[in-house]
């Protein structure tokens, strides 16, 4: 398979869909107001869920490829440093904390590329899954930022919500899995490496 052939599949043009939302979300993160907020995190928001569907797909149809499996880490990482970094100066989330996750995710793809020119592949951790799913959950809440009010319950009562809160709670869980799963990752690989 070709690598033109290898790109032209559905799984592969959501993954490419995903990186053309980094601009546009990019764009709506200049303002601070409240319905730029909403429209970030629904652009998120979907391209969080074209994460899980691209790579159901791709193994249900069978057209799991090498591109692909480049291409899917790659626009998740983006989409996520491009809503994060963009969140610093609306002063949503604090700058030391993103830096951790992108440091955590610089050396784990350094790591894994080293692994990769000796042959060796070190799988993804379902602690890394988690944290994943954390990230995008704690992202979406940070991007919604203002207050919301939420029908709750069999007598549709009304539940105030704080987003940033909300945002921040989750943030903090996904960067405690985030240093957890890079730890583990280093321990991994450097056990892999003393054999």
């Amino acid at each position: 398979m070709n690598l033109r052939s290898g790109l032209l599949n559905l799984p592969n043009l959501l993954t490419l869909a995903r990186v053309a939302a980094i601009p546009l979300l990019v764009i709506l993160l200049l303002s601070d107001s409240r319905q730029a907020s909403f429209w970030a995190a629904a652009l998120f928001g979907v391209a969080a869920a074209t994460d899980f569907i691209d790579g159901w797909l791709a193994r249900k149809w069978g057209v799991v490829t090498v591109l692909g499996k480049f291409l899917d880490p790659l626009a998740d990482k983006l989409i996520v440093m491009a809503a994060l970094i963009m969140l610093i100066p609306l002063d949503r989330v604090p700058a030391w904390a993103v830096f951790l996750l992108l440091a955590r995710e610089i050396v784990v793809t350094g790591l894994r590329s080293i692994a990769s020119s000796e042959g060796i592949v070190i799988d993804a951790s379902d602690l890394g899954k988690v944290k994943t799913i954390y990230q995008m959950v704690a992202i979406s809440g940070l991007l919604l930022h203002y207050d919301y009010y939420w029908f709750f319950g069999v007598r549709s009562e009304l539940l105030h919500v704080n987003m940033h809160n909300f945002g921040m709670f989750f943030f903090s869980v996904a960067l405690v899995l985030t240093l957890w799963s890079g730890f583990d990752y280093l321990y991994k690989f450097f056990r892999v490496i003393a054999r």
